[in-house]
Order: structure tokens, then C-alpha cells, then sequence
């Protein structure tokens, strides 16, 4: 006879193997990402977002520039004043090429990218767009682990020191 224990063992062996087997696959992990916000800095009506193309370039003059693919989660899109970037990876250097609702289609300055989750203000102006970095402390950045890990190294030095303390103080008394 076979045990009860032994029973068990066979069936949880075996279920596994009874299942029907499904592909898996997944893409963890956070991507780079970057957000544009726009503000129109010329007179006249408000211009709204039609289309656009985010340029990737390696060298800092962006003569080898190449718009961004989309690959899976990896894009540029726009709505009407937003523009949001994904990517398994951002060369260094950047250029917007947006076309707007009076039929104008505006290029930015070449801009770096600056954090993992970047943010970015974009001035629409008469004839072109001019890109500035604003810098925020968004979950997935660096500067926020860093910060995070200081914090906590300096908790746990602080709590070392005080049990050192309390632990010298008791070894005096007795």
C-alpha cells in the first residue's frame, strides 16, 4: 500500500505535468520614459497638437538623426497639448518635429536626455519649439534611489550608534 504522504507527493509531481502548457512571456521592468507639456508663447488663436516625430541622435549636432520606431511599448505619441516617449533605451540627444492645428510644423532644439523619467516643457513659438528640462523626483529615477538608500544608511547608522550606547552604558553598571 502507499502512503498517504507518498499519494500526495505523486499528485502534486504529476499536476504540473497534466496542466496544459501556455507560452509565457513578459516585458518587466520600468522603461525610460519622456513627457512633454506644451505652452504657446506667440499671440494669435491656441494651436493644438496633430502629429509629431521624436528624432534620436547619437551625435551631439544630431546629423545622424533617426526618428523613434515603435516597437511594443517603445513610441512617441501626442494628444493635443501632450507628448509622451517611450523607449527600451533613448540615445543621448533628441529633437521634436511637431505639427500643429494652423498647419505649421515646428522642430525643437536639440536637447539631452536627462533622467530615467523625464519631464520636459516645451515653448511653442512662432516658427520653432524650444525644449527645457524640468527636473522632478519621480519614482524610477536615480536621484530618487540614491536619496532612498542615503536615508536608509543613515538610519541604520544611527541605530548602530544608539544600541553601541545603550550597550556600553549597560556593560558600565554591571
Amino acid at each position: 500500500m502507499v502512503s498517504k504522504f507518498m499519494r500526495i507527493f505523486i499528485w502534486l509531481f504529476l499536476l504540473p505535468i497534466l496542466l496544459p502548457l501556455q507560452a509565457v512571456s513578459a516585458d518587466v521592468g520600468p522603461k525610460p520614459s519622456m513627457d512633454f507639456g506644451f505652452k504657446q508663447e506667440f499671440s494669435g488663436p491656441s494651436v493644438t497638437i496633430t502629429s509629431g516625430v521624436m528624432y534620436e541622435c547619437e551625435q551631439s549636432d544630431c546629423q545622424d538623426a533617426k526618428p523613434l520606431q515603435r516597437l511594443g511599448p517603445q513610441g512617441f505619441s501626442c494628444t493635443d497639448f501632450h507628448c509622451s516617449a517611450m523607449a527600451y533605451g533613448f540615445s543621448p540627444y533628441h529633437r521634436i518635429e511637431i505639427t500643429f492645428s494652423d498647419g505649421k510644423t515646428r522642430q525643437s532644439n536639440i536637447f539631452k536626455t536627462t533622467q530615467f523619467q523625464a519631464t520636459y516643457q516645451v515653448a511653442v513659438r512662432q516658427d520653432d519649439l524650444l525644449v527645457q528640462s524640468k527636473f522632478s523626483l519621480n519614482l524610477f529615477t536615480p536621484v530618487t534611489y540614491i536619496l532612498l538608500c542615503v536615508g536608509c544608511l543613515l538610519g541604520v547608522a544611527l541605530l548602530v550608534i544608539v544600541i553601541v550606547l545603550i550597550v556600553r552604558r549597560t556593560a558600565r553598571k554591571k
